[in-house]
């Protein structure tokens, strides 16, 4: 298991073709809402990808937004979530924040993923609330 940040237009076009897998094709999310103005190299955000035996199958993205990491797009294709893949990408992503002085995160995570963030430090903030037609919650987490 391996995560690297990415930096070339060929990783951001397998980190998409991942996340419309698993959001637009498996959860159906429309791909005009999936797809968005951030999903550019340099464009305010910073993606990974994470990998199992050398094959990339998951993927997130953090923004800072008034000095806070949102981390977006969080997802990992089917048949490697149970490998713990997820805590990679959110371990990555966190580390991409802490490296720029940023010490406070929040992600709206699907309700039935609240588990798996509340493991990872995230405690929920908000009641549950909708976002493509699927349940979410505001989850926060401050480290140091």
């Amino acid at each position: 298991m391996e995560s690297k940040r990415i930096t070339t237009e060929y990783d951001l076009n397998i980190a998409l073709n991942i996340r419309t897998e698993v959001f637009v094709k498996e959860q159906g999310v429309p791909t005009k809402d999936e797809i968005d103005e951030f999903d550019v190299l340099n464009k305010g955000c910073d993606h990974v990808l994470v990998y199992h035996d050398k094959r990339p199958v998951g993927t997130g993205r953090i923004r800072i937004i008034d000095g806070i990491g949102k981390l977006e797009r969080i997802c990992i294709l089917k048949p490697y979530r149970k490998f713990g893949l997820g805590k990679v990408v959110i371990k990555a992503l966190e580390e991409i924040a802490t490296t720029n002085g940023i010490y406070t995160f929040k992600l709206h995570g699907q309700t039935h993923a609240e588990g798996f963030y509340n493991q990872l430090g995230y405690i929920t903030s908000s009641d549950i609330f909708m976002e493509d037609g699927i349940s979410h919650v505001l989850m926060i987490k401050q480290v140091l």
